[in-house]
């Protein structure tokens, strides 16, 4: 019976020895959460529950694997993978669907958004052009960068879906930060876009999109019509006080007056039902998991693992922090989800991917050592 026991725990070692057990403790938290928080939302809606359950299952199983690859492999098909990407991207323009755009493919089973793939195999391919040149770039290495960076966001803009694509450009720009890109491009590249919005703003932006920034710029404007989104989310997030109406008892989210509350508005509904103790604890996990993903990227050995891992921890804090601001009327809303909390599974698959292979690399450095 020992020989069995001991034999066991020598598989279990063996299979989940590339595991790093306290991003995988917080990810397992935040998950535990997002569900808990899905099931009010949904009024007790077992199957959506599972529906995301077993979505985490899915994007759990791909992290363990993409774990188990050593960096090195995972650089040396980085470019397959970009460009692997970048086929959905271009099919999605012809046989996609959406309600105000295309930014899915019905795969008949189930949908998938290609931009979201894009969340990792972007600052994958950043990293490792990036990480073979010397630094900081020069003038040719940031050029080949930004068309790295633009092919992909250029492509979701044509969808249009302009939040999803500064999330995703936002990868490949913290791998250029992190490569020790001077502060000027990026001030350079702010004032660029700011030439450049009275232009989109005529040729670019659809109605929806303008209605969303003259909400977010005064929303008591049209309280019943483009501002009632980002009003009754503020009032969800008042509501809930310091220490929340209690799980399950959301007045707002239940009475449906918080719109898209099982996506987008998500994070509205765990301020209404656990305040700003339920809120300090969610935001500390995620800058727990920003922070680990940081710590590893300091342990790293090569540049493209630096590079990557570190970009993948900063963007993960871009999501939260576009997500936070837009559901409290800091920012304009741009229908970006909650990491791991809001329902959705190309999302939270190809998150947890990105995760699988932070630890891949902090694998590949332990086992250096």
């Amino acid at each position: 019976m020992n020989v069995i026991l001991r034999w066991l725990l020598e598989m279990l070692q063996r299979f989940t020895r590339t595991l790093d057990w306290p991003l995988l403790a917080a990810l397992l938290a935040l998950m535990c959460i997002g569900l808990a928080v899905l099931h009010s939302a949904t009024n007790q809606n077992v199957a959506m529950v599972a529906s995301q359950g077993s979505r985490f299952i899915i994007g759990l199983g791909g992290m363990w694997v993409l774990s188990r690859i050593p960096a090195v492999q995972l650089r040396r098909f980085t470019p397959a993978a970009y460009i692997a990407s970048l086929l959905p991207l271009v099919a999605v323009l012809f046989m996609g669907t959406g309600r105000s755009g295309q930014h899915w493919i019905n795969l008949g089973v189930f949908y998938v958004q290609p931009a979201e793939l894009m969340k990792l195999s972007l600052p994958m391919m950043a990293a490792w052009w990036l990480g073979q040149q010397p630094t900081p770039p020069r003038l040719g290495t940031v050029a080949v960068a930004a068309l790295i960076i633009g092919l992909p966001t250029g492509l979701i803009l044509l969808q249009p879906d302009l939040g999803t694509a500064v999330l995703v450009a936002s990868g490949g720009v913290f791998a250029l930060y992190l490569a020790g890109l001077s502060w000027w491009w990026f001030i350079g590249g702010a004032a660029a876009f700011a030439v450049a919005a009275p232009a989109a703003w005529f040729w670019y932006f659809q109605q929806y999109q303008k209605d969303r920034i003259l909400t977010f710029l005064d929303p008591e404007s049209d309280p019943l019509g483009t501002g009632w989104n980002i009003i009754q989310s503020k009032i969800a997030i008042g509501s809930g006080g310091f220490s929340g109406q209690g799980w399950g008892d959301g007045s707002q989210s239940h009475l449906n007056y918080v719109p898209e509350h099982t996506t987008d508005f998500i994070f509205a509904v765990l301020s209404e039902e656990f305040g700003w103790l339920g809120v300090s604890v969610v935001l500390g996990l995620y800058l727990f998991i920003v922070g680990r993903c940081l710590w590893i990227a300091s342990e790293a050995r090569d540049g493209f693992s630096r590079l990557l891992v570190g970009s993948l921890g900063l963007a993960l804090f871009v999501y939260v922090i576009v997500n936070g601001g837009m559901i409290s009327g800091l920012l304009p809303v741009v229908g970006v989800p909650m990491p791991l909390l809001s329902f959705g599974g190309t999302a939270a698959v190809s998150l947890l991917a990105g995760f699988g292979v932070v630890m891949a690399v902090q694998a590949s450095a332990t086992r250096r050592r």
